[in-house]
């Protein structure tokens, strides 16, 4: 399976579309209503880095984290000036649940974290509030990794 998410990762210009970091991987994740257009989170400090300290992002894009298997993962936001939509997703790729609108936690917060429940998954994606359930992303749905649309 690893090799076949690796398969989809792709290298995009810049150019193509706005991003929130240009410089990350991206990936193309086929949602039921929507092809997400994710930054790709593989080494800890992509995944340190998230989307802490943004303020807005792009309709439908957002940050996609990878861990080595599918295991329970309990997630910190740190530092998070949008309000965000938190999607666990297996191995399988079908989505495991759904966490909506986590909170702003802004930068004064003492030691700056808020604790989310723990969830099994490999791949954790981050959206803006309110593009899950628009996109059509609820638990059992199975998402897919598309090629980038060619420009």
């Amino acid at each position: 399976m690893i090799h076949q998410f690796f398969a989809g990762v792709v290298l995009a210009a810049a150019a193509a579309l706005p991003s929130p970091n240009p410089t990350l991987p991206l990936t193309y994740i086929e949602a039921p209503k929507a092809v997400l257009r994710l930054e790709t989170a593989t080494t800890p400090q992509q995944q340190e880095r998230g989307l802490m300290s943004r303020t807005n992002l792009w309709p439908r894009t957002g940050m996609l984290f990878v861990f080595s298997k599918d295991a329970p993962i309990s997630f910190w936001m740190k530092d998070t000036l949008i309000p965000l939509d938190m999607v666990f997703v297996g191995s399988d790729l079908r989505v495991r649940k759904v966490f909506a609108r986590v909170p702003i936690v802004p930068p004064g917060m003492p030691d700056r974290k808020i604790p989310l429940e723990t969830a099994r998954a490999k791949y954790v994606i981050e959206l803006p509030s309110g593009e899950a359930t628009r996109d059509g992303i609820v638990p059992g749905v199975q998402l897919r990794i598309v090629q980038p649309p060619r420009c």
